[in-house]
């Protein structure tokens, strides 16, 4: 039970009941991580619209995205997000679960190609130590032929996610 009031899909109106039709069409259920937005009903929008902007990524892959929000929610023991994104890289990306515990030890061994993993270990390294990027972390992922509008909106989703991590976290959000 978390610690902070949410409502449920039963008990929803207005526009918070218009958000959880839309999630509920895209997903089946409205699960404890929606639940938690559904006190901000514009905080649950603008989750909303973030997950949106990213399943749609023109250059970011799924299993990218996946495996940063992973990695960063394992620096965070959020197991409530390691476990939603270990389902989606086994279920949608054809993962195994020991490819994900693999990676989780070590991010170089993940079921990306290399530029990829580029990108994830950039991810990684700027939620653990954003001072610590240079100008030759930059210049790797563009000689990859990673744009740095990429570069941006994959430590954008790192950060994101670190946040993410932390409200739920903090309010002990379950699985649902």
């Amino acid at each position: 039970m978390p610690l902070i009031q949410t409502v449920t899909p039963e008990k929803a109106t207005g526009e918070l009941a218009k958000l959880y039709e839309v999630i509920t069409a895209a997903r089946g259920r409205v699960s404890n991580g929606a639940q938690l937005f559904s006190i901000s009903p514009e905080l649950l929008r603008q989750q909303m619209d973030f997950i949106q902007f990213y399943m749609n990524h023109p250059t970011l892959s799924m299993p990218l995205l996946a495996s940063i929000r992973i990695m960063v929610s394992s620096g965070e023991e959020c197991q409530f997000c390691i476990d939603y994104n270990t389902g989606m890289l086994i279920n949608m990306a054809g993962w195994t679960f020991d490819q994900v515990t693999a990676m989780r030890k070590d991010p170089n061994t993940a079921n990306l190609p290399e530029r990829e993993i580029a990108m994830l270990n950039l991810a990684i390294k700027a939620i653990r130590n954003a001072h610590g990027i240079t100008a030759n972390d930059l210049d790797t992922l563009r000689e990859m032929e990673w744009s740095d509008s990429d570069i941006l909106d994959a430590v954008n989703h790192a950060t994101r996610m670190l946040a993410t991590d932390i409200i739920f976290n903090t309010f002990k959000i379950e699985k649902s």
